[in-house]
Order: C-alpha cells, then sequence, then structure tokens
C-alpha cells in the first residue's frame, strides 16, 4: 500500500469532543471517524486492526473446540419475555416495532436467541458439550456513550455460548475459556488481571472479567498483595467486623430538622457523625418498593442489592415516586413506619440510638434501635468495598485500581434452560434443561484498550500482532531519483516477501512523514534519506530513539535480516516500563 493511495486522513490538531488518549489517537490517526454518539466508522487502517484482534480471538476459539455461527441482530421480544429479560436488562435495551407493532430489539446478546436454537435440534446427553460463538455487532442504548470505543452504541464482540449436561462439564469448559482468554491477552502483549465479577443481567451463579489496568477504566478493581484475591468493587465482599455497641437504648425522638436531608447536612444539624444516621434508600422492581438500609459513611452496592433480590430491573425510586406513594420528600424517607420490604446491610447490626428519616417532611427519628423501632426482613453484605478494606480472604488491606474489561465469562447453569423449557434426554431417560455459559469478548473496545495500554505523546504503539502494517518505508526526498528507486525497490521486495509494508511516497518534508509514521503506530520504520549517498538505511523502532544503519551496497539481504532481528526484538511493553 501507498500512502498516497491509503484512506487514512490523519488530524493535526485534537479534536474537541475527545475523552481519552485512545478517542484521540484513533481519531488524529485516521482509524475511525464518528457518526453520532457512541457510533463510528472504520476506516481502512481501524478496519485492518480488527480483522487482526477477530483473527486472534477466532483461532482462540477454533483452538478449544469452539464451533463459529452467525446469530441475527433484529430478536422478537417474545423470546426476551420468556427468558424474564425483556424489562430486566433495563434502558440499555434498544427497542423497535415493526410496521405490524411487534416488538424487536437490537441485540446486545444472544442468550435468548442460542438457547431457541438448540432446543430444537439437541435431543439427548450423547451430543453435548457443544460450544458455538459468533463475532458480530451489538447495540446498547448508553445513557452517555463516551471515551470513544470503550462505551458506544454499536460495538463488536464475541460471544461464545456452552451447553452441558453436567456441571463437571461446564466447570471443565469453563477453564478452557479462561485459558483461552488468557492467550488472547498474551498475544496483544498487554498486562491484564483475572477477576472475580458480578453476573448482573446476564445472570448465573459464577463469573469472570478479564481486564487491562489503565487509568480511565470504568472497572473498578480490588486486589489483595498478599494472597492474589482480585475482584470488581460490584462484586468485592465485605468480610470485616462491625463492633456491637455497648450503649442503653434511649426512647425514640422525633426532631424537627428544616431543609436539612443529606447525611452530611444531617451530621452537621444534629451534631452526630455519619456512622450514626443509617441511609434508607428505596427501589422500585418487579415486585414493588424495596428500602435498603446501610450506614451513612458507607456505600451502598447497587450490584449487590440486585444480586441478593434476584432482579436486576430494581432501580431507584424517583422523588416524584416517593412523594406520591409515601407522602413525604425522598430525603426524609425511613424505615419506621414504611410498610415496605427492608433488606438491611450488616453494618447496622450493631448499631444502638441511630438516625433515620422521620417519614414526615422536615423530620428526622433519633435514638432509633433495631428490631425495637422497626424490622428488618433480610440481612445481607451490600457494602461497596473501597481501598483499605480487608482482604475476605486473608484479612489484609485491600489495593484498588481501574480497568478496562476485555473480555467476560460466566457459569449460566440452568437460567435460560428452565425459562425457554430447553430439555435434552440424559442417560437415564429424564429430561433435564441444559447447563450453560456464556463467554463475552469486545472486539472493537479491544483496539482501544490497546491504545490506551501502548502509547506516548507522538501517538500509539501497535503490538505486531494487530498492527495495521508492520514497516513503513520513507522515502525522505522524493525529488531525489537514487532515494525514490531505491525505496521503490525495498517496498517492492518486502511485498514479495509477504511483509504488511507501507510506502510514504508522498511529497511532503521528512518531518511531517515522521509525525504521521509516529500517530498511526507502525512499529518499523525505514529510512531512505542522505545516508543513501554511502549505501547506508536506517531502520527504527516505534518506541525507540535508536536508529539502526544497515548498508545495502551488497543487496537487500543485510537489510531483511536486520529487519528480522528487530522484530524478534520487538516489545512495545519496552515503551511503558
Amino acid at each position: 500500500m501507498r500512502m498516497k493511495q491509503l484512506y487514512a486522513p490523519t488530524l493535526k490538531e485534537t479534536p474537541s469532543d475527545v475523552e481519552t488518549v485512545s478517542h484521540e489517537y484513533l481519531l488524529r490517526g485516521g482509524f475511525i471517524r464518528k457518526v453520532a454518539a457512541g457510533i463510528y466508522t472504520y476506516l481502512p487502517l481501524g478496519r485492518r486492526v480488527l480483522l487482526k484482534i477477530e483473527n486472534i480471538v477466532r483461532e482462540e476459539m477454533n483452538r478449544i473446540g469452539a464451533q463459529e455461527i452467525l446469530m441475527p441482530i433484529l430478536q422478537p421480544a417474545e423470546l426476551w419475555k420468556r427468558s424474564g429479560r425483556w424489562d430486566d436488562y433495563g434502558p440499555e435495551m434498544m427497542k423497535l416495532k415493526d410496521r405490524h407493532e411487534r416488538d424487536f430489539t437490537l441485540g446486545p446478546t444472544h442468550e435468548e436467541i442460542v438457547t431457541d436454537l438448540v432446543k430444537n435440534e439437541l435431543r439427548s446427553y450423547r451430543q453435548l458439550p457443544l460450544v458455538v460463538y459468533q463475532i458480530a455487532n451489538k447495540y446498547r442504548d448508553e445513557i452517555r456513550p463516551r471515551f470513544g470505543l470503550l462505551r458506544a452504541r454499536e460495538f463488536i464482540m464475541k460471544d461464545a455460548y456452552s451447553f452441558h449436561s453436567s456441571w463437571e462439564s461446564l466447570d471443565e469448559t469453563y477453564e478452557l475459556f479462561k485459558e483461552a482468554y488468557s492467550r488472547i491477552m498474551e498475544r496483544l502483549g498487554v498486562k491484564y488481571m483475572v477477576i472475580e465479577a458480578e453476573t448482573g443481567a446476564i445472570g448465573g451463579n459464577a463469573s469472570h472479567e478479564f481486564v487491562v489496568p489503565a487509568k480511565i477504566g470504568e472497572t473498578n478493581v480490588l486486589y489483595c498483595e498478599k494472597c492474589g484475591y482480585q475482584a470488581s468493587d460490584e462484586k468485592a465482599e465485605y468480610r470485616g467486623e462491625y463492633p456491637a455497641e455497648e450503649e442503653e437504648e434511649k426512647p425514640l425522638e422525633k426532631i424537627p430538622t428544616p431543609g436539612v436531608r443529606t447525611i452530611e447536612e444531617v451530621s452537621q444539624f444534629l451534631g452526630v457523625p455519619p456512622s450514626k444516621i443509617v441511609k434508607s434508600l428505596l427501589f422500585v422492581g418487579r415486585d414493588g418498593y424495596v428500602m435498603a438500609l446501610i450506614r451513612g459513611d458507607l456505600e451502598l452496592n447497587e450490584a449487590k442489592l440486585k444480586s441478593h433480590l434476584k432482579d436486576q430491573s430494581l432501580r431507584l425510586a424517583t422523588p416524584e415516586e416517593v412523594l406520591k406513594d409515601f407522602g413525604v420528600p425522598i430525603g426524609f424517607i425511613g424505615p419506621i413506619g414504611a410498610n415496605v420490604k427492608k433488606v438491611a446491610d450488616h453494618s447496622i447490626k450493631g448499631l444502638k440510638n441511630f438516625v433515620v428519616g422521620g417519614m414526615e417532611k422536615d423530620t428526622h427519628y433519633v435514638n432509633a434501635n433495631h428490631p425495637r423501632d422497626f424490622k428488618v426482613d433480610e440481612w445481607c453484605d451490600l457494602r461497596t468495598v473501597v481501598e483499605g478494606d480487608p482482604c475476605p480472604v486473608c484479612g489484609e488491606p485491600l489495593r484498588a485500581t481501574k480497568g478496562i474489561e476485555l473480555g467476560h465469562i460466566f457459569k449460566l447453569g440452568t437460567k435460560y434452560s428452565e425459562a425457554m423449557e430447553a430439555y435434552f434426554m440424559d442417560e437415564n431417560g429424564e429430561m433435564k434443561p441444559f447447563i450453560m455459559g456464556c463467554y463475552g469478548w469486545g472486539v472493537s473496545r479491544t483496539m482501544a484498550a490497546v491504545v490506551e495500554h501502548f502509547h506516548d505523546e507522538n501517538g500509539m504503539i501497535w503490538p505486531l500482532s494487530i498492527a495495521p502494517y508492520t514497516v513503513i518505508v520513507d522515502i525522505l526526498n522524493m525529488n531525489d531519483p537514487d532515494q525514490k528507486h531505491v525505496g521503490e525497490e525495498i517496498y517492492r521486495a518486502l511485498l514479495e516477501k509477504g511483509e504488511e509494508v507501507v510506502l510514504d511516497d508522498r511529497e511532503v518534508s521528512p518531518g511531517f512523514k515522521f509525525k504521521d509514521a509516529d500517530l498511526i503506530g507502525f512499529p518499523i520504520r525505514i529510512n531512505v534519506g542522505r545516508s543513501l549517498k554511502d549505501g547506508v538505511v536506517e531502520l527504527k523502532k516505534r518506541y525507540s530513539k535508536e536508529l539502526v544503519k544497515v548498508n545495502i551496497q551488497n543487496g537487500l539481504g543485510s537489510l531483511f535480516e536486520a529487519l528480522n532481528r528487530m522484530k524478534a526484538e520487538y516489545d512495545p511493553r519496552e515503551a511503558i516500563e
């Protein structure tokens, strides 16, 4: 490919709406173009990277015996209603109606489609296990698309699904996917973590995320340097102790607190620490209202609440709903006299004489105690674990970091097969629901994650495995016939050897060519310039300042040897260490 022909419109200036390094460099480097918020066109360079990522993922899927299929993006609501996820999935689901007013979704995932497919095809345990996968577009109506490809409304994903006759078989396949995903990360050359994760709207009883550490990552990771425990903050358990307070219970009092709503305001007004206040948060789910209770100095983990109640449709009640149904502004809601189910965090078990909302405008109760003044229906861990909290395995203080999730694997169990009546006949002639797993990999976000991981102030630093092209040959003076002739000769010779090479034959300055080459992130640059008068060309790794001079007076063999050595030594991790 010649730069004169390559459709790679680079930009000198940073677009005004960029939010991350990857967003900036992929736009400026001519890899993507924005169509609308969270929707992008992939230009030739971007498409080449995507295809290479897809091929790595495809090779590792095929290696473990998964078989590739392709399922429709447009999915009927009927299937999602049978699984119970039409409402559970939430507002991120793209919903639409056809001309006959039938409901459909643009699939964010394909558990329903694949379960319905298999239930009509597989009848016997002898046909199991089965693992299928696809690489396809997915859609999510993100409330705030951002970070370029990292949170998009249309994205490319590999999703795989496994069907088993036993839990042991599922466990074996789950481990195969763990190994396959680790190999994908290693082929990308990035540092990564495998963390315990919340199952969320996908469901199931176990899941792990494969995360690339990054400052702008949206996955909050808690990890233990001593025992190796790693989990997302949605999943991390709190197993520390809450000492019971040794106080005599005082009489309950309702006192005026005009205009005082937040924990901070209540703390200052009443002169009590936040730890002596209980937050009462009202949620709405498929079974109506639920009140979640937690100590005022702690953050409630909504994922834990949804998981405990097995209701992914839960959301915080709006101020209008609370006022309409309870007759009180949201800042004064509390558990005393509230006729709703109450789920409490363990942090309030040992509290005495604490503060709660008064269930009337501008009032709070002080000296509240349970079970004297209200009943807790269910106790569970609702606390968001933070850095410094004890490791649930060994008790050492946890550390925190951020990361970009690329892969997520789930043990679904029989959630979908039971809901959708997908059964097989076991060896005893009994009908049993399929035991399932699902395994996702974000293909398009991998491109952005690699850029976040490997870059410098000049642009992207692609690993050889997914670089759009491996080599760029820069003819530094197109008006010099010798440089032009040798540059063309090197370019043609590299093509014949099967190298992915670009010839920069543009009539622009050497500095302009170097800046474009660094921005785009070509791993190796060959300069054909002034030193050619001495029979020398220069090789340079993208992340190194060192120029390797190669004499080609006796032919290009020495150049090919030097190039092969440089490729063998090439490691973008050197740029970030």
